[in-house]
């Protein structure tokens, strides 16, 4: 529509100047000292083209912000939908925490901490899509929609159509001279022209005023519209700038957290580590009444006590926390004189006797050299 208006006009202009030239061969009519030269003069066509700039210029802006506008909400609709499919990701994470077959191992703990990242992340999602909303979409649509675009271009086709009917009196003072100058001065044709040249003057006036109000009219909104289009890409700029330095800072929390339960997963003393399904060992008075047969001999009983014992090296240290129980060191060798099925062994270390974890210890035919002495002391 707009380039067909732009089209008409740049016709009219052409009509216009062909039948001035015609006028000026076939009857002397100067174009620069007639009536109509106020539609030739140099700064009525300068504001012109100034309103025909300002209206493409306003226009492009008009269709940017539309364009910004279109994009912040389709953004805003995707990432509505990644948020269901990442919220049911997260709810299975934290479910197979709960609910899985290990629940404080290190893959639950892990996928405890990844699904409540994800939820944290989508939360900051959830406060971008706000704030894209209420701090670049909504101000834009407000401009695009606004009254003061409007009525600035309002008063350009105002002007425009002023403009017309200034060409067309033009021309018709101009044909009036024509006539007048053929038929000679009568008292009707000096009226007429007259009247012409009158209207021809007011709509010339009402034309240079409606011009200058649609020019500043036209430069206020083109200042405000990209003065408004560049703070809001600012905005949009730094909305994402935030939303992405917390979520860098989330996904690095989250990175040491799995990674310190990979560790604690992967390290030997997990590997040797307590049931997780906490068992205390016996009292160590069942192990002498477990280890004992009072219908045995006592020479027969220590015979077969010492058959049922075996030597074990220390593979994983373990600190006594509860009496009964055994502080035994890597490297140490343990005679191991009873074995629980609650993953406990009872034995002696270096003088000193009580539980500790079975999967701490291993089996042994012989000690080394530097051992054998304090191994056999024991036996």
């Amino acid at each position: 529509m707009d380039a067909i208006r732009k089209q008409a006009s740049r016709l009219r202009e052409q009509v216009a100047k062909q039948q001035q030239a015609v006028l000026k061969q076939f009857a002397g009519y100067s174009v620069t000292q007639g009536p109509d030269s106020v539609i030739t003069d140099e700064a009525e066509l300068q504001r012109h083209q100034q309103l025909e700039r300002l209206y493409i210029s306003t226009r492009a802006g008009k269709h940017f912000q539309r364009e910004i506008v279109r994009g912040v909400e389709g953004y805003i609709s995707t990432g509505s939908k990644q948020l269901e499919v990442v919220t049911k990701v997260s709810d299975d994470c934290c479910k197979y925490a709960i609910e899985g077959p290990n629940s404080s191992g290190a893959l639950a703990q892990a996928s405890h901490h990844f699904g409540t990242a994800l939820q944290q992340m989508e939360k900051e999602r959830e406060l971008l899509h706000r704030s894209l909303g209420t701090q670049v979409a909504e101000p834009l649509k407000a401009m695009v929609m606004g009254a003061p675009l409007e009525d600035a271009r309002h008063l350009c086709q105002r002007y425009d159509r002023l403009r017309q009917d200034a060409e067309a009196q033009a021309i018709e003072v101009a044909r009036r001279q024509l006539k007048s100058k053929e038929a000679g001065g009568t008292a009707e044709n000096t009226v007429k022209l007259q009247a012409v040249e009158t209207k021809f003057a007011e709509l010339s006036l009402a034309m240079v005023s409606l011009g200058k109000e649609a020019a500043a009219a036209m430069i206020a909104v083109e200042a405000q519209q990209q003065r408004l289009t560049l703070q809001r890409l600012i905005a949009m700029v730094e909305a994402e700038r935030a939303y992405h330095q917390r979520l860098a800072e989330i996904l690095d929390q989250l990175h040491a957290v799995m990674v310190g339960e990979r560790q604690r997963g992967e390290t030997p003393a997990a590997v040797g580590s307590l049931p997780e399904a906490y068992v205390p060992p016996p009292s160590y008075d069942d192990v002498k009444a477990n280890t004992t047969d009072s219908s045995m001999p006592n020479s027969n009983a220590s015979a077969t006590q010492k058959a049922l014992y075996f030597l074990a090296e220390v593979l994983h240290s373990f600190e006594a926390e509860l009496p009964g129980e055994l502080s035994i060191s890597v490297g140490d060798f343990v005679v191991v004189r009873q074995v629980s099925p609650t993953g406990w062994s009872e034995g002696e270390c270096k003088g000193k006797c009580g539980w500790f974890p079975t999967s701490h210890v291993e089996r042994r035919h012989r000690a080394p050299a530097s051992k054998v002495v304090d191994a056999s002391s024991l036996l």
